[in-house]
């Protein structure tokens, strides 16, 4: 903030001028910057005012906003979230469940756009409407998934632009180091060590974007974790959609599509949400260091996703999809747990900041 006797520049937060000590005053306009006309303008849209955003879970309410009309305005407050001028400081983090509801719309669009495209491969026969077919199929129900965890990173530190280069680039690097993976182990493949490979590829992938401490919460390992898996999950549906398409049928093409999109939230998607909070929960404030994928928090969520991977591919739950459909709702509800954790490390945050300005300003 700028000082209005003497035009030093100050950093945000304080209560004097590091200049001239000349005081700011609540009514002071120089503590008025550009970070503040986004605050109020959030604070406009979401009706919440800043002095009552605290961190209370409340779980019930989570959809409550899904069948709400929703205007322009509350779309444009999402989108410009996480750039360096949007970003709230910790202790103005909306403090409570978030309620996404964006999600749903990205799934509307998404599934009236492959609609269109099945009509025209379909009903006119034309197979130049195929690509964007497979694309869109492969894609949408994966990213539909990636908004609502983006919806539900409190911090509000990350971009929507920054997630689309996650899915692309961690996407790619994740499959191809899957790849390498799996040529190492050629002559030993089964669910288990599919299992590995695939969730220690994402493992990597997640740790190259995590490794700069802008972002360091639960929430954003489980947004960045997500996008890699959407990513991994969308190319993997498109190359098995395609093989099915030269293979067999149009058929097959959309049998292919329909399962997977289906099954892809409770499977890469969730999974790599989940080990990119162990990661950044194993991380904490610090530098990251190979030896922290030792650590137990890490270990134990890296198996139970294993085994859920394994089992998923293994003939062992039952009639197909069923045992699928039971892994799905066992791995989200570990997702809304590690939800919670993430909450409640922003509400430690918040308190351990309170308690150490008022012991900074005490008597």
């Amino acid at each position: 903030m700028k000082c209005a006797h003497c035009d030093y520049s100050n950093p945000r937060g304080l209560t004097f001028c590091l200049n001239c000590e000349h005081e700011f005053t609540s009514g002071d306009n120089t503590q008025q910057d550009s970070n503040s006309l986004f605050y109020e303008f959030a604070q406009l849209v979401d009706g919440v005012p800043m002095s009552h955003r605290s961190v209370k879970p409340k779980f019930r309410n989570i959809f409550s906003r899904v069948f709400r009309k929703h205007s322009d305005m509350e779309a444009e407050r999402l989108f410009i979230v996480g750039t360096s001028l949007t970003t709230p400081k910790i202790e103005e983090v909306v403090a409570t469940w978030p309620k996404p509801w964006l999600f749903t719309r990205v799934f509307l669009i998404a599934l009236l756009a492959y609609l269109g495209l099945f009509i025209g491969v379909s009903l006119f026969g034309n197979i130049n409407f195929v690509p964007g077919l497979i694309v869109v199929g492969a894609f949408a129900v994966p990213f539909t998934t990636l908004i609502f965890f983006w919806e539900m990173n409190a911090p509000q530190n990350i971009a929507i632009y920054k997630i689309v280069y996650v899915v692309f680039i961690g996407g790619i690097l994740s499959l191809l180091v899957a790849v390498v993976f799996y040529d190492i182990l050629r002559n030993n493949i089964n669910p288990v060590t599919i299992g590995v490979v695939e969730e220690l590829s994402k493992v990597v992938a997640v740790i190259f974007f995590v490794r700069p401490l802008k972002y360091k919460f639960v929430l954003n390992g489980l947004l960045l974790g997500a996008a890699i898996g959407a990513g991994f999950a969308a190319f993997e549906t498109a190359g098995y959609a395609l093989r099915a398409l030269l293979s067999d049928s149009f058929h097959m093409l959309y049998t292919t599509i329909l399962w997977r999109s289906v099954f892809s939230p409770g499977g890469h998607v969730a999974w790599a949400a989940l080990t990119g909070a162990a990661i950044c929960m194993v991380q904490g404030d610090s530098k990251f260091q190979i030896n922290m994928l030792f650590k137990p928090k890490f270990i134990l969520i890296f198996a139970l996703v294993v085994s859920m991977h394994a089992l998923w591919d293994a003939p062992l739950l039952g009639i197909y999809p069923f045992g699928q459909i039971i892994l799905m709702v066992v791995s989200w509800v570990f997702v809304f747990l590690m939800i919670r954790i993430g909450l409640k490390e922003i509400s430690d945050k918040k308190n351990r900041l309170t308690l150490t300005r008022n012991s900074n300003y005490g008597p």
